[in-house]
């Protein structure tokens, strides 16, 4: 049985070419300024040679001092030329990347927008974060420092070589041959440690993740006296960041040393060699100086080349993580759909809806219910029932696997993601909040809210009067410095999904963070302000559900019982139980 070859992967710097439109002459120009300056610094070394051999002559007779200025002149124009051409090449590779990085962030950005919820289910935060952070730096200093720095080294390795052997091919022999050998090794040793540099960008992803994850939770962390523990797990990610760390930048460290060494021995080399031949009148002491000169050189370049392709490394690996991460499958494109509600009612059918998040295992059988404009449907159910699953449906953050959900008749698969959620309004169990006044995190995307229908909204959900004692009420900006509890936060939240005008709302146990009274004034404010709205409403207090038109009643994804408060609870079944036992509990 023939074995199926895996896709080979382009590499990093290959998937970075598109990154290169609008660059590519000025790259081209900067390359031509490398080629420049670098010409420029080994002809130096030729000139030496041509002011050394007319002060030897002139030692033993009269010094040609025009000839010697005149050298020394031209010396010094090429000189400044090529360090006009050297800053130009610095500096259009230092725009470059810093352009580069601001376009693989902005595609970071609107990859996010395209990832299904799926992706985040499966990968932490902390992981996501650090792409977006850790590794657009990394891979934009590494670039910087590196890319620049690798033209320019190997033209002006070429061209010491080149003018080495021009001048003597003896000497440019033993010259090369001292460093060469270092450099070699040097390449083995930059081979083996590129897997080090992964694992590195990797152990700091999981530092990341785990900082992100235990700082968030902190308030659980110390109730449970897991401080120690959390120390210790810490220990072990910093540990084992340290440990690549500290192998990359040994393997790292070593190369720059190696080739300073390499570079002096073959500076050594060629000085009790030159001086034999100079003895013997094959050379000229010019030669000599020339060429103690090109060995400086030469060996800059590979000490250079070293350090860079360490870089190199560490901008491939971090590259290859946020390519990989480009490269995630996204949510299907939907551009070529049209709007579909004109004059949206609000009334949602579900016809034998099959769904599972892994394709082998179906959470949600067969579902099927109707919800009428205006209506109150509560869905209710253990853990793990299948509540949450049946609003991301609903919502369209997954696709289902068969079956039809429609909103006013119309398949919500005919429907593009933003047409379906400006159909909701939400709350959800976790509140966010950004930094911004409180009526802007009100109105949030929202447009011609007046201030009196906001202060409608607060009132109704009894957040008015706490407003009102902020010291810049609704101007309040919200950040580390305001302290708010969970529950004003969600009765925040709560006023922002009244005030977005859609015909259905969802409620994801909305009121689970706040005390039986302010629950209480919450579902009587929302009862007056849900007429005319199809709601869904997710609770794990059956007490505040009683009202509702429809109650769905899940087990194991599948709907066992539905009707009011009063059929389920005539039917004796699950729900009763599941309310009598709740009730028995808030007697105790």
């Amino acid at each position: 049985m023939a074995k199926v070859q895996k896709e080979k992967k382009p590499s990093a710097f290959k998937q970075m070419l598109p990154y290169t439109k609008g660059f590519r002459f000025a790259l081209l120009f900067a390359l031509l300024a490398a080629v420049v300056s670098s010409v420029i610094t080994v002809i130096g070394p030729d000139k030496l040679s041509e002011i050394t051999d007319k002060i030897t002559a002139g030692l033993q007779g009269n010094i040609d001092i025009d000839g010697v200025v005149s050298i020394a002149s031209t010396l010094a124009v090429l000189y400044a030329i090529g360090s006009l051409f050297s800053y130009s090449q610095t500096f259009i590779f230092a725009t470059f990347i810093q352009r580069f990085s601001q376009r693989l962030r902005s595609d970071i950005t609107q990859k996010i927008a395209r990832l299904p919820l799926g992706y985040f289910d499966s990968h932490s935060q902390g992981d996501t974060l650090s792409r977006v952070t850790n590794d657009v730096d990394t891979a934009g200093q590494a670039l910087n420092q590196g890319l620049s720095t690798i033209f320019s080294s190997v033209v002006l390795l070429i061209g010491s070589i080149f003018m080495m052997f021009r001048s003597n091919v003896t000497l440019a022999f033993v010259a090369l041959g001292t460093v060469f050998g270092g450099f070699l090794l040097t390449m083995i040793i930059m081979a083996s440690s590129q897997p080090l540099f992964k694992k590195q960008q990797n152990n700091l992803s999981a530092v990341t993740g785990f900082a992100e994850e235990i700082y968030s939770g902190h308030n659980v962390v110390t109730s449970y006296n897991d401080i120690d523990k959390a120390k210790a797990e810490f220990k072990v990610l910093n540990d084992n960041l340290h440990s690549s760390m500290w192998k990359s930048q040994f393997f790292s460290g070593i190369m720059m040393p190696m080739m300073q060494f390499m570079g002096n021995f073959a500076y050594v080399m060629v000085i009790v060699v030159g001086a034999q031949m100079a003895v013997d009148g094959k050379i000229t002491m010019g030669t000599i100086v020339a060429f103690m000169t090109y060995v400086r050189i030469f060996s800059q370049p590979l000490s250079q080349l070293a350090q860079a392709i360490t870089q190199m490394q560490s901008a491939n690996a971090a590259m290859g993580r946020v390519f990989e991460f480009l490269a995630e499958e996204e949510m299907l494109d939907e551009s070529a759909k049209t709007k579909q509600l004109q004059d949206p009612k609000g009334q949602v059918d579900f016809q034998d809806v099959f769904f599972g998040y892994n394709p082998d295992k179906t959470i949600i059988h067969d579902f099927t219910a109707q919800a009428k404009p205006g209506q109150k449907v509560a869905i209710v159910g253990p853990t793990g029932a299948g509540k949450t699953t049946i609003v991301n449906l609903l919502m369209k953050f997954y696709e289902i696997n068969s079956g039809k959900i429609a909103i006013d008749g119309v398949d919500i698969k005919d429907m593009t993601r933003d047409e379906v959620h400006d159909q909701f309004s939400m709350v959800l169990q976790d509140t966010w909040l950004f930094e911004g006044t409180i009526k802007e995190n009100l109105i949030y995307n929202q447009e011609q809210i007046t201030d009196e229908q906001v202060i409608a909204a607060a009132k109704a959900v009894g957040v008015h009067h706490f407003i009102t004692t902020l010291p810049k009420g609704y101007d309040t900006y919200l950040d580390d410095s305001v302290t708010l509890s969970v529950g004003q936060k969600q009765l925040l939240t709560i006023a922002r999904a009244l005030l977005k005008e859609a015909p259905l709302l969802i409620l994801d146990e909305a009121t689970s963070s706040v005390d039986t009274r302010t629950e209480i004034l919450i579902q009587e404010a929302m009862d007056k302000l849900m007429e005319g709205r199809t709601s869904f409403v997710i609770a794990h207090r059956l007490s505040t559900i009683k009202n509702a038109d429809l109650i769905l009643v899940m087990k194991d994804g599948n709907i066992i019982e539905q009707g009011n408060h009063e059929d389920l609870m005539s039917q004796n079944g699950f729900y009763a139980d599941l309310y009598n036992s709740q009730f028995t509990e808030e007697v105790a």
